[in-house]
Order: structure tokens, then sequence, then C-alpha cells
């Protein structure tokens, strides 16, 4: 969960700055990141990198307080549950982080994870109006420089690193989501397309790009128009949360119900690797052992959802993995079998 609110209908308050997500990338040995081809390139752009290898097993993320400089949390979530989460995410707006924050993607790895880079192109003190960031200015090269020395730096950081850029785009609570901040049909895949194009002029190989809508809502945009393209595009996925009863527009809602209709939505016109990048479910409204088991039984029956990132945080709801006992030994029992 980033700067809004993950909802069936409506949008929440934004929370600025870097926070902290997950989803799964092995760490025994499990290497998941190349460039995929891409055929639209120029001349001289480097030669064809293979499609990124995908893990061979369904794994865990989780967003933890403190990520990514302190990863107390996540060690001490770990000795928990009994099995380290093999990614941790972290966020960087471009407003803010000037620079590749090379040392917090290395603290990550060397903990035993991937890290997983929620990049945004915004002023998160700023709103959604930013004409700077219209995705038309980034698909035209106003941000090149800047993308151009990221691009260097995690060309030299060099180890596996997943992008999930410009996520929730077919919400309306970003200024990169189309028809917000002048954004037209079209201009949020010409962006995405343009900044993989500036990566690949600079030879990265170590990135794999996670393309991740909001779960669809009523008058959200449709996914399909949104779609950057397989050859840009190494996995898929989408934000949700049960929200139970903690707000007024929220009911209590299974997992297959929060993401079922968006995965047929995804699946119609992509097969790449589904992820679920961001879930949680708050106590109110239900019981939440219960909401956590059926989960782990819905992703039982559900092989094409490789894996998932839980949002391990009490804020607008209390989201942890303990929030409470039977929470917890539910989330225990079941990640312990998710293979």
């Amino acid at each position: 969960m980033s700067e809004l609110s993950r909802r069936p209908d409506r949008s929440r308050l934004s929370r600025a700055g870097t926070a902290v997500v997950a989803l799964a990338v092995a760490s025994l040995g499990i290497l998941l990141l190349s460039a995929p081809a891409d055929a639209a390139r120029p001349r001289k752009a480097p030669a064809r990198a293979a499609a990124a290898p995908q893990p061979t097993e369904r794994l865990l993320g989780v967003a933890v307080p403190g990520a990514p400089t302190d990863l107390r949390e996540y060690e001490d979530l770990g000795n928990a549950l009994g099995r380290r989460p093999e990614q941790v995410t972290f966020y960087a707006a471009w407003a803010t982080v000037p620079d590749f924050p090379a040392a917090d993607a290395a603290r990550i790895a060397a903990a035993g994870a991937v890290p997983e880079l929620t990049w945004e192109p915004w002023d998160p003190a700023a709103g959604t109006t930013q004409p700077a960031y219209a995705l038309d200015r980034i698909a035209a090269g106003a941000h090149d420089a800047y993308l151009k020395r990221w691009a260097r730096q995690v060309r030299s950081y060099g180890a596996p690193l997943v992008i999930r850029m410009a996520h929730e785009m077919n919400g309306s609570w970003y200024p990169w989501a189309e028809g917000v901040n002048g954004n037209e049909a079209g201009d949020y895949r010409a962006a995405w397309r343009h900044v993989v194009k500036v990566f690949r002029a600079q030879r990265v190989t170590n990135v794999s790009w996670f393309w991740a809508p909001n779960v669809p809502f009523h008058g959200s945009v449709p996914l399909a128009g949104l779609y950057p393209g397989d050859d840009v595009v190494d996995r898929v996925g989408l934000d949700g949360y049960n929200w139970g009863t903690t707000q007024s527009w929220s009911s209590w809602q299974s997992a297959e119900q929060v993401f079922g209709p968006g995965l047929a939505e995804i699946s119609a016109f992509t097969s790449r690797p589904f992820f679920i990048g961001e879930v949680g479910s708050a106590e109110q409204g239900g019981d939440k052992g219960a909401w956590l088991r059926d989960m782990w039984a819905w992703l039982d029956r559900t092989p094409a959802v490789r894996g998932l990132t839980w949002f391990h945080f009490d804020k607008e709801a209390d989201w942890r993995i303990w929030s409470s006992p039977g929470s917890f030994e539910a989330f225990r029992a079941g990640y312990a079998a998710f293979r």
C-alpha cells in the first residue's frame, strides 16, 4: 500500500514519502531478473536480452515498518514465521530521490531478499495536478537526464532488482493516472515504454519491470488500454485489500472477491506471470484468521497467482500479520505450505 487506499469503489487519503512493500522472488538461488526483448529499440540499442526468468516456486513478499534502512521488523517476522519472505519493496519518488538508493537495495539483498522498488513519478507533497510529471512530458523526454542517471546507477548496482513503476494507474489518486493531470488515453503506455527504452539504451539487464494496477472498481480506467505490452513488462499484478467495516464505504470481501475479477480481466490480454502487488485484511467486520485460511485455499486452487506481497503495517487498519493470535497462526500455517 503506498500513498492511497486500495478499495473497490473510492480513493483514500494520500500518504506521502517512502513506504515499504514486498513481493516474492526467491532468495534460495533463484535469479529473477533480466530485461525483456524490445522489438522497437533504436539501431544502436543493446542486443535483445532473454526474457526475465521467473520464480519456480510461489513466493511471499512483505511490507514492513523501518525498511529499507532498518530491517529488524523483517527479520523478526521471518523468525516468527519460520521462513523469511523473499522480497522487500520500498518507495522512491522522482522529485525527492535524485539517485538510485543502491545502499538500501544492497541491504535488502544482504538480508536474503530481492529488493522491489516502487518508483513514483511525482512530488508526494504536491497532489495530483503536477504538470511537470504529466505522462506526455515523460514520454517526450523531459526527464531523460534523471532516467539516464538512474539507469547507469542501477546497471552499476548489478544485482537483481524489481521496479514497480507508476502503480495503480487505473485510479484517480496519482498524477500518472489517465484522466488526471492532463493525461489522455494512451499516454501511460507511451510513458512506460519510453522509460524502459531509456534503460535499455543504457544497457541495464538486471531489472524486471512490474506493472501493477489497482483492483478494478466502478469508474476505474479499463486495464487493457493501460497495458504497455509484453515486450516491456516482465510481470503483472494487482493491489487490493479487504477493508472489512473499517470505512463507511467498505464491506467484508474474500480474497477471491477482491482479486478474481481483475485477474480475469488481465488474463484476457497477457499471459505474463501474475503477482498480487499489495494485499492486507482488516480485523473489523469478520474473522481475519478465517479470511486468511480462505485466501491460502484460493491461492492453492489458483496457480496463475505466482506470489503475493503482504502489507504488514498498523495504519488505516491493523493489516499486520500478527494483528491477533488467530491471524498470525493462519498466516504462518498457510505460508508454510505455499509453494
